[in-house]
């Protein structure tokens, strides 16, 4: 199964210097039936670009909770066994957690498929989208405007052997 893991680019040096994406319960979003159904297709690539979405947003998140991160949303797209991928049937009716799946222990680099992340002309709209989040969760439309343009950016694809690169 193919999951999207959301972290930040200081998230992933620390992750590419370790070599696993963890410690466990690493917090994944993947085609689950909560999402199926949520989104309503069949088109798995469909289908997998909500679940990356659904780590975008995440990675926004983990931004707003960290000033000192740079404004760029990161996901680590990775291959683990449909079993390790658990959903949480405490949240399956939260509408935050769709998509949402946990995989017990670290996942090695190794299994990493793909980077996603911001290129450098989105970081003032993530910037601006981070300070805006609490706002929007509370119902702010002009807020969740703010939001909403962060997600205007296409996280751009790089291979496994491009993340040194991408953390300069």
């Amino acid at each position: 199964m193919r999951v999207y893991v959301p972290l930040t680019l200081s998230g992933l040096a620390q992750a590419y210097k370790g070599g696993e994406l963890g410690p466990g319960p690493v917090v994944a979003y993947g085609v689950t039936p909560a999402l199926r159904e949520w989104y309503v297709s069949d088109d798995i690539e469909e289908l997998e670009y909500a679940a990356l979405s659904r780590a975008a947003a995440a990675s926004l998140r983990m931004i707003a909770g960290d000033p000192g991160v740079a404004r760029r949303r990161v996901v680590v797209a990775v291959d683990v066994a449909d079993k390790d991928a658990v959903v949480d049937p405490g949240r399956g009716l939260d509408a935050g957690a769709l998509g949402e799946v946990r995989i017990a222990r670290a996942v090695p680099m190794g299994k990493a498929a793909a980077v996603h992340a911001d290129a450098d002309d989105a970081e003032t709209d993530v910037a601006a989208a981070a300070a805006a989040l609490g706002a929007a969760d509370q119902g702010d439309d002009d807020a969740q405007f703010v939001v909403d343009g962060a997600e205007d950016h296409e996280l751009l694809w790089y291979g496994v052997q491009e993340i040194p690169g991408l953390l300069g």
